[in-house]
C-alpha cells in the first residue's frame, strides 16, 4: 500500500498567462486539464489549450474566479482529482485549500494549515523568530480595533507600516509618519483589506524609508527538505506594486546571499513546506541588515527570472512535488546563470498616474531574439478586460551579466510594438535610462519619492 498522491485530471483555477502556462506543463506531463473562465474571458487562449473548458460565471471575480464553492463543484462535476491555483485569486486562501482536501481534490500547493499560518503576518513573524530568522520590529498581533492598533503603533515607534494580516500585492497597506495620521490610515487600510481579503485585521511594523525588497524562491517537498535559489530584487515598485524584478540583486554580496539562503532554508524546512513559495525580506543598505517580512505560499509572478537563470521549470516542479516526486537534483555547473530582468507589461497609462487602460489590442508584435522571453496570453485583436489585474505580459531578458541584460532590454523594448491601448512599455524604456536604476541607487520608494514625487508620471 502506498500513500503516494496520484492525479490525472487537473482543474486550472485561474486565468491568463499563468493558466496557459500550467496547461502547457500538464500537456507535457500527460495530465488532462479542465479550464474555467468568466464570460469576460470567453476568447482567452487558456480555454482553447485545455482539454475542456467551462464558464464559471460573470466577469466580477467574486462571482467567478473567487467563487470557491463553484470551483469545487466544477472540479467534482468534471472528475478532477487535483486543482492548480496559480497566483492571485484563491491561491493563498486556506479555507479553499481545506475545501479541496475535504473533497479529495489535491490542492497543488502547501497545506491549508501552512497557508493559514504563513498568511497571518503576526503568526508568520512568531514562527520566524522561533526558527532564528531576523524579523522587522513590529506588533505581536493583528488588530481590528483602531484604538488597540494605535497603542501598539506607539510601542513599535513611528513611522510605521500598516499591513493587512491576510494581504498581499500592496493591498491594505499604508505608511503612517505621525500619530495624528494614524486613525485615518488605519480605517483606509482596514476597509481595503476587508474588501479584498474578507479580513480587515491590520498588522503593524516599523517602517524603513529606504530599503531594497529582496526575496528568495524556495521549493519544499513537505518532508522537511527544500531548495533555495539566488535572490530576486523587486525594489522598483510603485505604491507597493512591483514593476521590475531582477536576479541576482546588484546590491547583494556573496556573504549576504549565503545568509539570505540560510534564513530561507530555516523557515522552509522548519514548517515542512510543500511546493513553491517565496520568502520575502527587506534589506537596509545603510546598515547591511536584512529582515523577514512575509512568505508568499504560492508561485510568484516574477518566478521566470529564477527559471531563466537555473534552467528549471518551476511550474512543472510544483506538479512533480504534488505527485510525490523528489526534489530535483541541481548542478550549478549546468545552470545558465548570468543576469535576468523581468519587466511587467501592464495595460496602464503610466503618463496618467498608471491608470488602467482596458480596450482593444490593435497591434501586438513582441520582440524576439537571443536572451528574450515573453510570458503572455494576449494576442493582437484581443479585448483587454477591465475586470482583472492589468498585467498583460512579462518580458524577461537574460544576459551574461547585468550590463548585457540591460543592453538586450533596450533593444527588446524599443522593438516591442503595441497599439490600441496605453501600456507600461514606454515606462520601461524610460526607466532603464535612469542613472539611479543603472547605478543601483533605487529603493522601494524611489519611484514615488524621486522619479514621480508628485504621484503623477510625466513624459520624459
Amino acid at each position: 500500500m502506498t500513500n503516494t498522491p496520484c492525479f490525472n485530471r487537473v482543474l486550472i483555477a485561474n486565468r491568463g498567462e499563468i493558466a496557459l502556462r500550467a496547461i502547457q506543463v500538464c500537456q507535457r506531463l500527460g495530465i488532462e486539464t479542465v479550464a474555467v473562465y468568466s464570460t469576460a474571458d470567453a476568447t482567452s487562449p487558456h480555454i482553447w489549450s485545455a482539454d475542456r473548458a467551462l464558464c464559471i460565471g460573470p466577469p466580477p471575480a467574486q462571482k467567478s474566479y473567487l467563487a470557491a464553492l463553484s470551483l469545487i463543484h466544477v472540479a467534482n462535476q468534471t472528475r478532477c482529482n487535483a486543482l492548480y491555483p496559480g497566483y492571485g485569486f484563491l491561491s493563498e486562501n486556506a479555507d479553499f485549500a481545506k475545501q479541496c482536501a475535504e473533497n479529495d481534490i489535491k490542492f497543488i500547493g502547501p497545506s491549508a494549515d501552512t497557508i493559514r499560518k504563513m498568511g497571518d503576518k503576526a503568526e508568520a513573524r512568531k514562527i520566524a523568530i522561533e526558527l532564528g530568522v531576523p524579523v522587522v520590529p513590529g506588533s505581536d498581533s493583528a488588530y481590528l480595533d483602531v484604538g488597540e492598533a494605535k497603542s501598539a503603533a506607539g510601542e513599535v515607534g513611528y513611522p510605521v507600516l500598516l499591513k493587512a494580516r491576510a494581504g498581499g500585492g500592496g493591498r491594505g497597506m499604508r505608511i503612517v509618519e505621525q500619530e495624528a495620521a494614524f486613525n485615518s490610515a488605519f480605517i483606509q487600510a482596514f476597509r481595503e483589506a476587508e474588501a479584498t481579503f474578507t479580513d480587515g485585521a491590520i498588522y503593524i511594523e516599523r517602517f524603513f524609508p529606504a530599503v531594497r525588497h529582496i526575496e528568495i524562491q524556495v521549493i519544499g517537498d513537505g518532508q522537511g527538505n527544500s531548495l533555495e535559489f539566488d535572490e530576486r530584487d523587486c525594489s522598483v515598485q510603485r505604491r507597493h506594486q512591483k514593476l521590475v524584478e531582477e536576479s541576482p540583486s546588484p546590491v547583494v554580496s556573496k556573504d549576504l546571499r549565503r545568509q539570505l539562503l540560510e534564513a530561507a532554508a530555516k523557515l522552509t524546512q522548519g514548517i515542512g513546506y510543500e511546493g513553491a513559495g517565496t520568502i520575502e525580506f527587506i534589506f537596509d543598505t545603510a546598515t547591511g541588515h536584512f529582515f523577514f517580512i512575509e512568505m508568499n505560499t504560492r508561485i510568484q509572478v516574477e518566478h521566470p527570472v529564477t527559471e531563466i537563470r537555473t534552467g528549471l521549470d518551476l511550474i512543472e516542479i510544483q506538479f512533480d512535488i504534488a505527485l510525490g516526486k523528489p526534489l530535483p537534483k541541481l548542478d550549478v555547473n549546468k545552470m545558465p546563470g548570468g543576469h535576468a530582468i523581468e519587466f511587467r507589461i501592464n495595460a496602464e497609462d503610466w503618463q496618467q498616474g498608471f491608470q488602467p487602460s482596458p480596450g482593444n489590442l490593435n497591434v501586438w508584435c513582441a520582440p524576439k531574439g537571443t536572451g528574450i522571453r515573453l510570458d503572455t496570453a494576449v494576442y493582437q485583436g484581443q479585448h483587454i478586460s477591465p475586470f482583472y489585474d492589468s498585467m498583460i505580459a512579462k518580458l524577461i531578458i537574460h544576459g551574461c551579466d547585468r550590463k548585457e541584460a540591460l543592453e538586450r532590454a533596450r533593444d527588446a523594448l524599443s522593438n516591442f510594438q503595441c497599439d490600441g491601448i496605453p501600456t507600461t512599455i514606454g515606462f520601461h524604456r524610460m526607466l532603464i535610462e535612469q542613472e539611479a536604476f543603472i547605478d543601483n541607487g533605487v529603493n522601494t520608494r524611489w519611484l514615488d519619492t524621486d522619479l514621480f514625487p508628485a504621484g503623477e508620471a510625466k513624459a520624459q
